[in-house]
């Protein structure tokens, strides 16, 4: 398949060519396209036929929901049997933005999409290349992330290029990703909210609208339950590498992680050191590279990533990381860390 490469760089001037990547979609075919949160390869949401060109694509079970993206809230009504009070208090707040929501679904939302589940994850992309695209198709799109499945999510246009040229019909190129981490899904299907995947919107944010929340304690831990939303089964976000985490005292981790790095490497084996700005310094290995400052988890967030991807270029055998805060989206941080290292936790 020759995979058509649409660049973006000023939106109002570029616009243009939305119109092909749109007509794309219209034709049941598929398109890699810029969200704040990161990339999504998407399709027509209520044609069979271009969601099993996604899960080709990508290489991704069938059985994991997909998120369907509109760029209006009056696209809800096409795919959504109501929307309860808390949930247009969400809406309001959080749409458009990295919030998607969990509803029971009307009959049209085909089980592909779904999961054979009874609901439907919707969600309203901030990023303006989106939601033009979205509008432009008319089409409620599904859009997983726009990568090799189990592979780190794709925050720029090269690293889906580098996944997926040759597998989709379009690209659609449009810079960075502002928040780097997939978004956070909560089900408002039920009687409370749940969490089913943390994101750049916080428990503690979802609390000040919605009141009581609580979030799911299966997240990723049973590989034998039917997965209620995206990213709960299967592993991802994995580098090439292996990827160990440690936990505990700062000054115990450092300490760990040097004296581990040592005897990889006198194993003859490249050793990648993840970190923060302030321990850069205090790191011994073949290739150590900061997230962020520790002051600023939202940086953090934004470059996870970016940087398990770099130490793929790199080609690092081992990946040493210390863990982070579970407070606010260091929740979400380390929930992308775990997957990506299987569970692999030293704690200390």
């Amino acid at each position: 398949m020759e995979t058509k490469i649409i660049s973006i760089e000023n939106i109002d001037e570029d616009y243009y060519k939305l119109n092909e990547a749109a007509d794309i979609l219209k034709s049941n075919g598929i398109v890699a396209f810029p969200t704040e949160t990161v990339y999504g390869l998407g399709g027509n949401a209520l044609s069979e036929e271009a969601i099993k060109k996604i899960f080709i694509a990508k290489g991704r079970p069938s059985d994991n929901p997909l998120i369907v993206h509109i760029s209006d809230k009056e696209d809800l009504k096409k795919l959504v049997k109501s929307v309860p009070d808390v949930g247009e208090k969400l809406i309001e707040k959080f749409w458009p933005g990295p919030l998607t929501l969990i509803f029971k679904k009307l009959e049209c939302v085909p089980d592909s999409v779904t999961g054979g589940l009874d609901t439907v994850a919707v969600r309203m992309p901030s990023h303006e290349i989106a939601r033009r695209l979205i509008g432009l198709s008319g089409l409620p799109i599904a859009a997983p992330s726009a990568n090799l499945s189990g592979k780190p999510s794709p925050t720029n246009g090269d690293h889906v290029i580098k996944d997926l040229n040759g597998r989709v019909d379009a690209i659609v190129c449009g810079g960075d990703s502002n928040v780097g981490l997939e978004s956070t899904v909560l089900d408002i299907s039920g009687e409370i909210p749940v969490i089913l995947r943390p994101g750049g919107i916080t428990a503690e944010d979802i609390r000040k609208i919605a009141g009581q929340v609580e979030i799911d304690p299966h997240i990723a831990s049973d590989p034998n339950m039917a997965p209620k939303a995206p990213g709960m089964k299967y592993t991802h976000y994995s580098p090439n590498a292996e990827l160990i985490i440690f936990t505990g005292e700062e000054e115990d981790v450092i300490d760990r992680i040097n004296l581990i790095s040592a005897r990889l490497m006198k194993s003859d084996k490249k050793v990648g050191i993840m970190t923060c700005d302030e321990n850069l310094d205090f790191y011994v290995g073949n290739d150590v590279l900061s997230l962020g400052s520790k002051m600023d988890y939202t940086e953090i967030a934004r470059n996870l990533f970016f940087t398990l991807r770099k130490f793929d270029d790199l080609g690092v055998d081992v990946i040493l990381s210390e863990a982070f805060k579970l407070s606010g989206i260091g929740s979400a941080i380390m929930n992308r860390l775990k997957k990506a290292s299987g569970n692999n936790i030293i704690e200390l």
